[in-house]
């Protein structure tokens, strides 16, 4: 029997997925958005749901919805699944019907909420101090201004708020992302967070918002049963940022908190994980499980996910089968092939198709795959240099060559749904 059929039960809200396996949260892209009516921004919509049904059968232990911004003007990119208590709009009854699909077939399901602090394409961004994010792969981002102690105050209630949204939609727990360089990561990092007040200096100043956060949620949802969940970066890879060290100190921290669930991740804009692979890492493919390795024994319960990198069958059962973690994360692999973990079981298959993107673009053509399947297009098999060129094209605002008959038609739907056009 496959490593990748056990199932595993969290400790604190006693909850368990049938398979070691998580869908990390994602960019979708498939919801409303109005550059200039806020309050048209976030619902959710058929295609988002037909995306969550198709990831519901395919044997996933979590699936993680989102992410799912917490601040209609603070926004990773438009078009994601919106919750914010100032719009006039229920999130409730859309996010039911997606989350009711997703676990269906006996998943869990959370959602990650999250704050894009810095990392948005607002004019006015706030983050933990005003240094401000330089530019990335054509991307350019505002100075932001300190947020004052009030708006900390806001941003904790708002986490609190979308933890309650999502107990009310059926979801089984939530995520708060402060990985990837977002606002949580931001105060936690000494490059980025330079206060001098109870949010700064110390890491466990620096940590502070991040405690106060799961205080709220659980303040808004006592309910033992709805699972907390963290993305946390195991390192910056940054001069000044987030160490390695930190991370798994404050990963004791989220351990005693009461955590069910930590994911490991890494990075940011400023410093992509990937391009900080040692020879050894690459080997066993998962970008980050060296830092679990050393993080795992220092947790009395919390579960361990390591997320990235991860392409096969074996490095998969090698890593759960040497507690190297508790779960294994997939997320690009899970946009090509929506049912990858269940024919992996099912022993189907050994190995995700391959993906010959570049890196720099990957955000974009998992996109592209995202809209087919929630519209019910074949998928863009970017194992096929041709398609992957078309995809570019599509990404570049440019026509694909009409001399080439495979999936033309179909990549051009599910990217126009995105509505992703130019957006690298």
């Amino acid at each position: 029997m496959s490593l990748l059929s056990q199932p595993v039960t969290f400790p604190h809200s006693g909850l368990t997925a049938p398979t070691p396996t998580l869908k990390s949260a994602m960019t979708e892209r498939l919801c409303t958005y109005d550059a200039e009516n806020l309050d048209e921004r976030g619902k959710v919509t058929p295609e988002y749901i037909k995306l969550y049904e198709e990831w519901g059968k395919g044997a996933i232990g979590v699936i993680v919805l989102g992410n799912l911004p917490i601040s209609r003007t603070d926004l990773e990119a438009p078009k994601n699944a919106i919750i914010d208590a100032r719009s006039s709009w229920d999130p409730v009854p859309g996010l039911k019907r997606a989350i009711d699909v997703a676990k269906a077939h006996g998943s869990l399901v959370i959602g990650q909420l999250t704050h894009g602090g810095r990392q948005v394409s607002e004019e006015n961004p706030v983050s933990a101090s005003d240094v401000q994010c330089p530019p990335m792969g054509g991307m350019t981002f505002a100075k932001p201004r300190p947020m004052t102690v009030q708006e900390i105050d806001d941003v904790v209630k708002a986490f609190g708020y979308g933890a309650k949204v999502l107990y009310d939609a059926g979801a089984h727990g939530m995520q708060a992302h402060s990985a990837h360089g977002y606002l949580l990561s931001q105060f936690l990092s000494a490059r980025v967070n330079k206060r001098t007040d109870d949010y700064g200096g110390s890491l466990e100043n620096r940590f502070r918002i991040v405690r106060r956060v799961f205080e709220e949620v659980r303040r808004q949802v006592p309910d033992q049963k709805f699972m907390l969940s963290i993305k946390i970066n195991s390192a910056d890879f940054a001069d000044g940022g987030l160490t390695f060290e930190e991370s798994k100190q404050a990963c004791i921290w989220l351990d005693q908190i009461g955590l069910d669930l930590i994911e490991l991740s890494g990075g940011s804009y400023e410093s992509l994980a990937f391009e900080h692979k040692k020879e050894s890492t690459k080997k066993r493919e998962a970008f980050f499980v060296e830092f679990a390795e050393q993080i795992r024994p220092a947790l009395k319960n919390a579960k361990l996910a390591v997320t990235g990198g991860f392409r096969t069958k074996q490095a998969m059962e090698q890593a759960l089968k040497e507690h190297s973690c508790d779960v294994v994360g997939l997320a690009r692999p899970l946009t090509a092939e929506p049912y990858l973990i269940r024919e992996m079981i099912e022993g189907k298959k050994d190995a995700a198709r391959e993906n010959k993107a570049p890196n720099a673009v990957q955000t974009g053509t998992s996109i592209v795959q995202i809209g087919a399947i929630a519209t019910g297009k074949p998928i863009p098999d970017l194992a096929d240099e041709a398609v992957v060129q078309d995809v570019l094209a599509l990404l570049q605002g440019k026509k694909p060559k009409e001399d080439k008959p495979h999936q033309e038609q179909d990549v051009k739907t599910s990217y126009e749904k995105s509505e992703n056009k130019g957006k690298l």
